[in-house]
């Protein structure tokens, strides 16, 4: 199954570089096309993938401290393998880390469902999903998804150690790493098997997320002077962030002036399928959690992925908009499980060739340089 996607990727790839005309108004485009490889190989280091790319080789500069340094120093440690090119060793990361979050994602749901019908579907609508396609770019998407997953899979494998290790990393990668600690949490208060103290002791398990960003901060503040730099370039390196805190009726007050009052243009595009992916999943995981309350579920694997989904999606727009939220929403996983728990076959085989569909659009802007999340 990865390899078809990873086949169909590079075809969409490869004939979007001949049938749209290249934009690449992005930093460091000139960069990119100075690397001797393929235009529609190349291109999955896009945008963010470029400076992920320059923090491996130069290590960080003004206004980069946004970009978490665990996904640039592992491409730097690989780097040496494809002699020195960390456009190629970000591609092998990330293809790498995807594999086998994939398989570890299979065998999760396989652990909890017991049904391989939903496993299927699960993993089915998340590579075919409008964004999917930056789980093989050099972006940080396919090494958080990892972490991400093995933290789940051990926490529901009574692996606490191994599962905060995970988190840890987690949080060295992107910054919603850090709310790990709620699944972490959860799991431990349901754990039976353990007496008082020993949940006293492995309540500390679920700090290990704090951990990781402490050791980011703490970098920050040396190199930096600010612990929260990462968060203070955000304004700095991404139009429309704010940090400031929003709050969310302001935001979709902003979406909704856009709609009403801005130009018909590809951006107006860009901001419908921003504000629609949010919709979809924010409404998906309401009604999750709602069934969940209703039902008064035991199921401490759906609880704490569903909450951490919640989580995933409400913090980015903390920043005064939805941009990126395609792309973000990757790691609400609980969407996918829901939408593969579908009885009518016909219903979700038609929710794949939607999502086949809009990911073959995305992929071919993205590629010829339109930011699409």
């Amino acid at each position: 199954m990865f390899l078809i996607w990873r086949a169909v990727d590079f075809v969409i790839s490869f004939f979007a570089t001949h049938f749209i005309p290249y934009l690449g108004h992005f930093s460091y485009v000139k960069d990119l096309a100075a690397i001797n490889l393929p235009q529609f190989i190349k291109s999955f280091a896009n945008f963010d993938g470029l400076f992920y790319m320059r923090i491996a080789e130069n290590g960080y500069s003004q206004f980069e401290h946004a970009f978490f340094p665990l996904y640039p120093t592992l491409v730097k440690t690989l780097s040496p393998l494809f002699g020195g090119n960390t456009l190629i060793s970000g591609l092998f990361l990330s293809n790498l880390a995807f594999f086998i979050a994939l398989f570890t994602f299979k065998k999760y749901l396989d652990n909890i469902f017991k049904d391989k019908s939903i496993t299927f579907w699960a993993i089915i609508f998340l590579i075919l999903f409008p964004t999917s396609f930056f789980f093989g770019a050099v972006y940080t998407e396919s090494v958080f998804f990892l972490f991400l997953i093995l933290c789940l899979y051990l926490l529901d494998r009574k692996k606490y150690i191994s599962a905060s290790f995970f988190a840890l990393l987690a949080s060295l990668s992107r910054f919603i790493g850090v709310f790990l600690f709620i699944p972490i949490l959860i799991y431990l208060l349901n754990d039976k098997s353990k007496g008082f103290l020993k949940k006293f002791r492995a309540f500390f398990y679920s700090l290990s997320p704090f951990v990781g960003l402490g050791i980011y901060s703490a970098y920050l503040f040396l190199t930096t002077g600010n612990f929260f730099e990462f968060f203070t370039s955000q304004e700095a390196f991404s139009a429309g962030r704010s940090t400031k805190l929003i709050f969310f009726p302001q935001v979709i007050y902003r979406y909704l002036k856009i709609f009403f009052t801005a130009d018909v243009n590809f951006q107006y595009f860009v901001s419908v399928l921003e504000f629609s992916a949010f919709a979809l999943f924010l409404t998906i995981i309401l009604i999750q959690l709602y069934l969940i309350i209703k039902k008064r579920s035991k199921n401490t694997a759906l609880i704490s992925l569903t909450l951490f989904s919640f989580v995933n999606l409400l913090i980015p727009t903390l920043t005064g908009t939805f941009l990126s939220i395609p792309r973000f929403v990757l790691m609400s996983l609980s969407f996918f499980i829901f939408i593969a728990l579908i009885n009518n076959k016909f219903i979700k085989i038609i929710i794949a060739i939607f999502f086949l569909i809009i990911h073959t659009i995305l992929l071919s802007f993205f590629i010829q340089g339109y930011f699409v999340a």
